[in-house]
């Protein structure tokens, strides 16, 4: 027989409801300064109930009283409120459509006086698609790097993902997308976990930014924001790709994760270059 352990099964089909998420939400505002209200409540419910069960809470009041008498436990509840799992080269189609159409289009666009291009990973968690652009661009793009510089920009509203970012040691798991080829150019084994060479590690900067914030961010001719929109409101949706639009050119492109599109008025900021991609061009 397997053992449960007390109140493992209440906890599993435990719903939160509106008003202790409402609660849950203000102890975070006051205590963090970090708002749920922007994120959809079916994503927030679905994380809150990650942390229930780890502390062994059998209801949202009893973890309402544990996040007023733990500071440790408002950061887990934060950390995990905001965590993005990522991996080298997540969805390889997007990037070998990186690499066959939309890079060459942004080197050969750019004026020949423009001598540098700026990429943003928007919302970059561990900072692995920041530096899948790096490992592109050195494998395929060397001569244009010789002419062109590119700066890679992360940013993240986590701190400590970002340190880790900036270590870029991962786990095994986080290469998983990539040929032994690129592994053992780009890559050294440091105890259990792979060591990124300093050689890409400089070609990207991390930033502690609010993605909400994004009107705000340098300008860039490249935007990915894969896989982040799906966490938000349809305003605040909206509101973000708003602010892209703003950053990016005529001509700069925006790639979307596969169930994200764009909403809004601003689907009459841009054009379609993949759908299946979701890449688009701004007009």
């Amino acid at each position: 027989m397997t053992n449960i352990l007390p109140g493992h099964a209440l906890i599993d089909s435990l719903e939160i409801g509106d008003d202790a998420l409402a609660d849950i939400s203000l102890i975070l505002e006051k205590q963090r300064n970090f708002s749920m209200s922007i994120y959809k409540d079916k994503c927030m419910k679905r994380r809150v109930a990650i942390r229930m069960r780890s502390c062994r809470c059998l209801d949202a009041a009893e973890y309402c009283n544990l996040l007023r008498q733990s500071e440790q436990e408002l950061d887990l509840l934060k950390k995990t409120l905001t965590i993005h799992v990522s991996h080298f080269f997540r969805n390889p189609s997007v990037f070998e459509k990186l690499r066959i159409s939309v890079l060459p289009y942004l080197f050969q666009k750019t004026d020949t006086l423009q001598t540098q291009l700026r990429f943003w990973s928007l919302g970059c968690a561990g900072g692995e698609e920041a530096y899948s652009l790096g490992i592109i661009l050195q494998e395929f793009f060397a001569r244009e790097l010789l002419h062109k510089s590119v700066e890679i920009h992360g940013n993240d509203i986590d701190a400590d993902i970002l340190l880790a970012a900036v270590r870029a040691e991962y786990n095994e798991d986080h290469l998983r997308e990539l040929p032994d080829s690129i592994k053992d150019s780009y890559f050294i084994p440091n105890g259990p976990r792979m060591q990124l060479s300093s050689k890409i590690r400089r070609m990207v900067t991390f930033h502690h930014q609010n993605i909400m914030d994004v009107r705000s961010f340098e300008p860039c001719q490249l935007a990915l924001c894969r896989n982040t929109l799906i966490y938000f409101t349809r305003p605040e949706q909206e509101k973000i790709l708003s602010g892209i639009a703003h950053i990016l050119p005529t001509g700069g492109i925006l790639v979307l994760g596969k169930s994200e599109t764009l909403v809004g008025n601003v689907r009459t900021l841009f054009t379609t270059v993949c759908p299946v991609e979701r890449i688009y061009r701004r007009l």
